[in-house]
């Protein structure tokens, strides 16, 4: 065995300064702390006040006079700071970087301590010091460690890579790639994180990625593409690892999937940002309600002065036109995650400019932006032409919009085949005004500001060359201190807007009319609540089922006055339109008080002022009805559930009562289609028709027909697509209602005695098979359905 030999202690008398420097890497709890720089380094002086001096004495065997502990905190290679204490003069001295606010908001954080000893004493100084094993032999208190232990985060690993790759971010969803190397072991639990700002909280990103989509990951290496919007701020992209024993039960998204935890920073790229950060973004058009007018909207990250440039031709915009600025602030949300910092991403200046002078049926191209801030592209729109004895438009609810990454709320990857088909229909239209109509449930943003980014940006190419019109939905408004909440009402209005208290919507978008409700607290009116406008042949009307709509409330008024006044010879047809519906068959329980309101209240107004249509969301399914009144088919509008446009969860249709957890639904008579594809709808009206057809997501073609001449007639109102169950009303060509024929019976019952003969034989074969098979269990399976 070797021996091992120590060396003696030097005993030097001159005065010397003698240094050492070691870097210490803490592992810290899973969360980290948000301190800021003041309330840190009282928590400094607390901790170094003895140990400073048990330090140095314990390390070179003597007092000193002048003593300094400097603690170098890198975070990633950025920040550093000193804290001296001077025994001397028995008071404590900190000095603070200037670059320091906050030192933990990362999740890695390597430590470099420097001990530096100046005396004319005598020192013991050992010729091969140790200092971590100095330190812990030591009489520095746990304290002092257990201080470090706490507030630090885990440390950067220097293996992995990051590195970002692109052409130059010159507008939104421009892509960027982002490559990774070095990670060693993966863990199906590693994640890719998305920052803006640069600076949030680790635990605030926009969005996340999972490493394991990549199909190399497994080699520690790989890559993704994603595009990205412009959120008027700089970017930065980390990635991180995480494992099964890290999960934190209570921090899960919509769909009950743990949401990743930033405990192990592995790497992260340079900040970055688009080109022009400022510039226009997000245009959309809307009808002003008044004839040769459009209105513009945008979004820039700047409140400078901005116009409208338009013209009958791309070289010919001569016509320009100021847009008024507004914007909402944090303070003005009424609830989290909206008025928090995880949800509150700032949501730029938001211009509005109305074209004049419009001469009807022309196609107009315009630009908006400013000459510092530059201009956008230009694009082009149809203006609305009321003599042409047409109508077209595009009609839905409860879209949302896609994302290219996960984040806290489901998103709605549907959306993308809406606008899609969409699409393909308006450009067949050549030269022909339209309109698209968006009922409630715009965004599902949910207090998630940058998802009103997103869906802008994906409405943009169809929003900009038509008028864009909504009304506010449960996940625009419901908050739990909202103004108008009747005791039937408790369990209807709830947490659905996520703390926005309508307030996005209300900034977003301009709708006709001034309607508008007080929030009762320092935000602005909700608007955009009830109107109406004319287009073509047809009276569109738009409700809030989210605000006061009872006999007497100045939205039944303006109902009231509204439908009493509509020139049946200009407009022959009137379409109503709200979120929640009045009629559904699906299970919708907490509903029902609302629906027996609406039937109650507001019914007896669409009855008797012969609305032809009435469109609803909420529902994520579409589902046709009879011309009802009362639950009884012959009179009144046509109700059509349209809310199938993105949003995917849905309850189940209502079951039958006295089986209420058996999946069989039944149709009942005045509920005539029922569709569980996505998809949208289409209007066509002239002076003496309307149709109106359900498009499926899935093929893009027509799968529910409805035609409403201008006398309220419904000639082709029955569904083709629906077996009947014994004894169930079906409506006939005429749209009347009436029974199924004796030939249906006949057939029927040919195939009920056909079914019960092949499953006699099969059941006997099955009971054969089992008693063949002696001491073995029968275990029946699950279907699907089931």
């Amino acid at each position: 065995m070797r021996e091992v030999v120590s060396s003696p202690p030097v005993v030097r008398s001159q005065r010397v300064e003698s240094q050492w420097q070691q870097t210490v890497i803490v592992r810290a709890g899973r969360s980290p702390p948000d301190l800021g720089s003041l309330k840190l380094y009282r928590r400094l002086l607390h901790y170094t006040h003895q140990p400073t001096q048990h330090l140095l004495t314990n390390l070179y065997g003597s007092s000193t006079r002048t003593n300094r502990l400097c603690i170098s905190i890198n975070l990633a290679n950025r920040i550093s700071t000193s804290v001296e204490n001077t025994t001397e003069q028995q008071t404590k001295k900190f000095s603070i970087g200037p670059n320091i606010t906050n030192p933990f908001p990362f999740a890695s954080i390597v430590i470099k301590i420097n001990v530096i000893y100046s005396s004319s004493s005598p020192i013991i100084q050992s010729p091969n010091p140790n200092p971590i094993t100095q330190i812990m032999n030591s009489r520095i208190p746990l304290s002092f460690v257990f201080f470090f232990t706490l507030l630090i985060h885990p440390s950067i690993s220097k293996s992995p890579s990051l590195s970002l790759s692109s052409n130059p971010l010159t507008k939104s969803n421009n892509t960027v790639t982002i490559k990774w190397s070095g990670v060693d072991s993966p863990s199906q639990l590693d994640w890719l994180g998305i920052y803006t700002p640069p600076n949030s909280s680790l635990h605030h990103y926009i969005g996340y990625l999972y490493l394991n989509t990549s199909s190399t990951w497994e080699s520690g290496s790989g890559s993704f593409t994603i595009p990205l919007i412009n959120l008027r701020s700089k970017y930065k992209i980390r990635i991180f690892r995480w494992t099964d024993s890290e999960i934190v039960p209570n921090r899960r998204d919509h769909d009950n999937n743990p949401l990743p935890q930033p405990n192990h920073l592995l790497a992260e790229t340079e900040e970055f940002q688009f080109e022009k950060v400022h510039a226009p973004d997000q245009i959309h058009l809307a009808l002003t309600g008044e004839e040769g007018e459009m209105r513009v909207m945008f979004v820039s990250g700047h409140g400078k002065e901005s116009v409208v440039r338009y013209g009958l031709g791309p070289g010919r915009m001569d016509q320009v036109v100021k847009t008024l600025v507004g914007r909402y602030e944090r303070e003005d949300m009424c609830d989290s995650p909206a008025n928090h910092s995880v949800g509150w991403r700032d949501p730029g200046f938001i211009h509005d400019g109305v074209m004049i002078n419009l001469q009807p049926g022309r196609r107009y191209f315009y630009k908006v932006g400013s000459d510092s801030e530059g201009f956008s592209k230009t694009f082009s729109f149809v203006s609305p032409n009321n003599n042409s004895g047409e109508t077209i438009a595009f009609l839905y609810g409860d879209m949302g919009t896609a994302t290219p990454y996960n984040t806290y709320v489901r998103t709605q990857d549907e959306s993308i085949s809406t606008m899609k088909w969409i699409a393909r229909d308006i450009e067949a239209l050549g030269d022909k005004p339209a309109l698209i109509s968006h009922i409630g449930d715009i965004s599902y943003a949910r207090g998630y500001s940058w998802l009103w980014d997103h869906f802008f940006n994906q409405i943009e190419p169809l929003a900009s060359q038509v008028p864009y019109h909504v009304c506010i939905g449960n996940h625009e408004y419901d908050w739990p201190m909202q103004p108008w909440k009747p005791d039937w009402a408790m369990y209807v209005y709830a947490r659905d807007g996520g703390g926005e208290c309508g307030i996005p919507y209300s900034y977003k978008f301009n709708m006709p009319g001034n309607s508008s409700e007080s929030t009762g607290t320092r935000a602005p009116a909700t608007r955009n609540l009830y109107y109406s406008f004319n287009f073509g042949v047809v009276h569109f009307v738009y409700l809030s089922t989210e605000t006061n709509f009872l006999k007497g409330s100045k939205q039944y008024e303006f109902l009231k006055k509204d439908l009493e006044s509509v020139d049946r010879v200009k407009t022959p047809f009137v379409v109503v339109q709200g979120h929640r519906p009045m009629y559904t068959t699906s299970n919708e329980v907490r509903d029902r008080p609302i629906l027996e309101k609406m039937l109650e209240h507001l019914e007896p107004l669409l009855v008797n002022n012969k609305v032809n249509l009435a469109l609803w969301g909420h529902v994520h399914r579409y589902e046709r009805f009879c011309p009802i009144n009362n639950f009884t088919c012959g009179s009144g509008p046509v109700h059509v559930v349209i809310g199938m446009a993105g949003q995917d969860w849905q309850p189940i249709w209502e079951p039958r009562p006295n089986h209420l957890y058996d999946p069989i639904f039944p149709q009942p008579a005045h509920s005539l289609y029922r569709g569980g594809e996505f998809g949208y709808t289409k209007l066509i009206a002239n002076k003496e028709r309307l149709t109106f057809t359900y498009i499926g997501n899935h093929d893009g073609e027509a799968h529910d027909v409805v035609e409403i001449l201008a006398s309220g007639e419904v000639i082709n109102g029955e569904s083709t697509k629906i077996v009947p169950n014994e004894g169930m009303q079906i409506a006939d060509p005429r749209g009347k209602v009436g029974k199924a024929s004796v030939l249906w019976y006949v057939q029927g019952g040919g195939v009920l005695l056909f079914c019960l003969l092949i499953g006699y034989f099969l059941g006997l074969m099955s009971r054969k098979k089992k008693e063949g098979v002696p001491n073995k269990e029968w275990t029946p399976v699950k279907t699907e359905e089931a």
